[in-house]
């Protein structure tokens, strides 16, 4: 398919069909849902999940779905490496008393598909986001609802074929859940019903923020391969995590995108390598992003240690500003709509966050059993997308356009996959070049 046909396919069949009118009803729909949440999805005839990839984050998605409601079962494991698989088993054993029987546990880059393949109605994917497309496309081809973390791929080649399956996956009524947590977070619901109702008058402008230390890394061993120690270290390689920008701070790029109701047009950013060790990555990054009607969100995210940390989200409009998690404010700076806490709650400052990652399997098993699905695939995608065009612009030092980025060529990774080298440029992006 050339690039002008493309370009028309994406523009006038993805964006422009009834998965748009979907998405944005479940976006309704979620706005206006009650207060509090349901603590628990309904009971039913059994649901069986498997997990693909069983590092600390599968483990707890695992964990999550198993606390979402009565009759759920964890029944098989996929991963690359042995030795994750077994943590994982172990870690659930020990949690939850479940143990997952060895002939449901399969090791190996096609490990996804056994587990899709082992009598299960729900998977949950976890690996590193590269694989997600691939893994995204099998599950739905066989029909399975999903529960897939963000984000959902490091490059505008996996983003279509994410939005591509997510057509498909809603024609068949399958339900899609992603872990954008803010979305299944009751105080962010709350205050994005009150700003869809007005609060703040319309927004003029935004900021959103993920500075914090750096993660991990893993140093390779002599036994390992060049894949092995990629893919063990994979939160520092941008064609297996996006960077970060990516990988994380898709938090606050997508609140934005939730919040003032579109994607936007283009984005100019910088970044570099201060201290960061390994991997190909940035880290840190600075990108001013243009909404439509001249709507500027400055976009900044960091991972080096002895800095200030800053996770927020504000955005601001012609009537107020608001924190976008819990507080309106008039002109003035004066409160004027402030979430409601319990006791407890007042006392928990993270009692929303945590709740949300179990609430997420409680939203996706609600839909199952009570036959409404719900389907985020679109705005998850949009949000991989806008950190890609952020990522991009900082890495070439060129404003990126939207349109641009959802027809680019642009695809990361190796062919070919086996644990041996891997023949990909490994060198860290210079702008201008």
């Amino acid at each position: 398919m050339n690039k002008h046909n493309r370009r028309d396919f994406i523009n006038k069949g993805l964006l422009a069909t009834g998965f748009s009118l979907a998405a944005g009803a479940l976006s309704c729909r979620q706005s206006n849902r009650a207060t509090p949440l349901p603590s628990s999805a309904p009971d039913g005839p059994v649901l069986k999940a498997g997990l693909i990839g069983c590092g600390a984050r599968g483990t707890g998605a695992a964990i999550n779905f198993l606390d979402a409601g009565p009759s759920l079962e964890l029944v098989a494991l996929g991963d690359v490496f042995e030795d994750k698989l077994q943590n994982c088993r172990t870690n659930l054993k020990k949690e939850r008393g479940i143990e997952i029987d060895s002939e449901k546990c399969f090791v190996g880059f096609d490990a996804y598909e056994k587990v899709i393949d082992a009598g299960v109605d729900i998977v949950l994917m976890a690996t590193p986001p590269f694989f997600r497309p691939q893994h995204f496309e099998a599950a739905v081809k066989a029909g399975k609802h999903i529960f897939m973390e963000k984000p959902i791929a490091v490059d505008p080649a996996g983003v279509r074929s994410i939005l591509i399956n997510g057509i498909r996956s809603q024609e068949m009524g399958l339900s899609v859940v992603t872990g954008t947590i803010k979305r299944h977070q009751e105080d962010y619901l709350a205050t994005y019903q009150k700003i869809q109702q007005g609060a703040i008058g319309e927004i003029t402008a935004g900021n959103c923020y993920y500075n914090q230390g750096k993660l991990w890394h893993v140093n390779p061993h002599a036994e390992w391969s060049e894949m092995e120690a990629m893919l063990r270290n994979w939160v520092n390689w941008c064609w297996l995590s996006g960077d970060h920008i990516v990988e994380q701070h898709i938090h606050n790029l997508d609140l934005m995108n939730w919040y003032i109701g579109a994607t936007p047009e283009k984005a100019t950013g910088f970044g570099s390598r201060q201290r960061r060790t390994t991997g190909d990555q940035y880290d840190n990054f600075s990108v001013d992003y243009v909404y439509p009607n001249r709507v500027h969100v400055h976009s900044m995210c960091r991972q080096i240690n002895g800095c200030d940390t800053n996770v927020s989200d504000h955005l601001r409009g012609t009537n107020g500003y608001t924190n976008c998690e819990n507080t309106i404010f008039n002109p003035q700076g004066e409160v004027r709509w402030k979430y409601p806490l319990t006791e407890a709650q007042e006392k928990d400052r993270w009692h929303f966050f945590w709740r949300a990652f179990t609430q997420e399997h409680i939203d996706l098993v609600s839909a199952i059993r009570n036959k409404k699905p719900i389907n985020e695939t679109k705005h998850i995608a949009e949000a991989t997308l806008t950190a890609i065009m952020g990522r991009v612009s900082a890495y070439s030092g060129k404003t990126v356009s939207w349109d641009e980025m959802l027809n680019s060529d642009l695809k990361l990774g190796p062919k070919h996959f086996v644990m041996g080298d891997i023949d990909i440029d490994k060198s860290v992006p210079t702008p201008g070049k």
